[in-house]
């Protein structure tokens, strides 16, 4: 297995497109039928197969069609708390209870009992 950090940016690009073409091709879509489900241009499928990139919202509607969202599940996720984490964001939002009080009773400040 290849170290992603290590390909350039152009290999990772064509590497994507193949597995793209691939995956069409596997599902029996032409490339015409995937520029229209997807809502972009005939031309846009063709360069994002061949590894030219170049916008974002085009991939991401070519590969919702072609049902490989998936591989962002990791990007969009948010980040697990580890139990320790957990344990003092838990115990930073409890309220300080009193233990002792601080003051004397002042005579002059007598409240009225309801009872």
């Amino acid at each position: 297995m290849e170290n992603i950090y290590m390909l350039s940016d152009a290999t990772i690009l064509a590497k994507l497109g193949a597995r793209i073409k691939s995956s069409r091709l596997k599902q029996n879509i032409t490339q015409e039928s995937l520029a229209i489900s997807a809502n972009i241009s005939l031309s846009s499928v063709k360069k994002i197969e061949s590894g030219e990139i170049k916008s974002f919202d085009s991939l991401l509607r070519v590969l919702r069609v072609l049902g490989k969202l998936d591989i962002f599940q990791s990007v969009v996720d948010e980040e697990q708390l580890s139990p320790s984490e957990y344990y003092e964001l838990v115990n930073s939002t409890k309220k300080v209870t009193r233990k002792r009080a601080v003051g004397k009773i002042n005579a002059n400040k007598k409240e009225e009992s309801e009872w």
